[in-house]
């Protein structure tokens, strides 16, 4: 049967109306787009095993064929840190929470009642750790150094002055507030960050800490130490320097250390661990 052109236009008007208006849209306002993704904030974790260049001295070599490069924070600009990673490094960047330096350019910002005794390092002093109320700022500055440059990680140094004649009557427990203050500064920021030496401390940080560097446990016989690091799948990056490698590389192998030998100077030179 035919149809009335005037019945047709409004079954017509009837749909439309249906199709603009219903329970879930409000009335009177207009669609919003979708948001954009938020970018991501989930920081680099580093797993057991990874091969590593930890480089400190010398004009940076970005040549060698390793995913993990720990350079100095303060030597090396963005545009070091943006060339590594074009290559395929993730980037530590190396810094001293735990002593002075006075050959670094924040130097004069530290009072000088937070420095005492040298800590066996020319220039360098180690500093009192209680006073986070003074450290704190100065150390979230540093770190802000670190993520503004891009790197994605950090290796405070000298994080054991407790176990050390430092000229303050350091306790342990001063030790694990001060540790996990800049633990929790870096992670503010997105980097991760590693627990380097203060091996007695492992058990009661390897929580707070995402990695570990350690300088000479084969030579102290301390490597097992570690284990906790790994255990929890996290990378522990370890140098000897008086060792050659057939000495300790079976063993830091078998525990599953990143394990390599270094000249003290900390310059381009390594030998792996095969």
């Amino acid at each position: 049967m035919r149809r009335s052109p005037f019945l047709l236009l409004a079954a017509l008007l009837v749909l439309l109306a249906g199709c603009t208006s219903g329970p879930d849209r409000d009335e009177g306002k207009p669609t919003l787009p979708p948001r954009p993704a938020q970018p991501s904030t989930e920081r680099w974790l580093p797993g057991p095993g990874l091969a590593w260049q930890w480089q400190l001295s010398g004009g940076l070599d970005p040549t060698v064929d390793v995913p993990v490069y720990d350079i100095d924070g303060f030597d090396h600009p963005a545009s070091a840190v943006a060339d590594l990673h074009r290559r395929g490094r993730k980037v530590i960047c190396y810094l001293s929470t735990g002593a002075w330096e006075d050959f670094r350019p924040d130097a004069g910002l530290f009072p000088t009642s937070l420095l005492g005794r040298g800590n066996g390092w020319e220039g360098e002093r180690w500093l009192d750790i209680r006073r986070t109320d003074l450290l704190g700022p100065l150390m979230a500055e540093r770190l802000d150094m670190c993520r503004d440059k891009g790197f994605d990680a950090v290796e405070p140094d000298n994080m054991d002055g407790y176990a050390n004649r430092t000229g303050f009557p350091l306790t342990a427990a001063d030790q694990l507030r001060y540790n996990r203050l800049i633990a929790r500064l870096a992670h503010e920021r997105g980097l991760s960050v590693g627990l380097k030496n203060d091996l007695d401390q492992i058990p009661e940080l390897v929580g707070d800490f995402d990695f570990a560097v350690n300088e000479q446990c084969a030579e102290h016989d301390e490597c097992a130490a570690l284990t906790p690091f790994v255990r929890a799948g996290k990378a522990v990056f370890h140098v000897e320097y008086e060792l050659p490698t057939r000495e300790f590389c079976p063993t830091t192998r078998e525990l599953g250390l990143s394990s390599m030998l270094k000249k003290y100077d900390l310059g381009v030179w390594r030998e792996p661990c095969a």
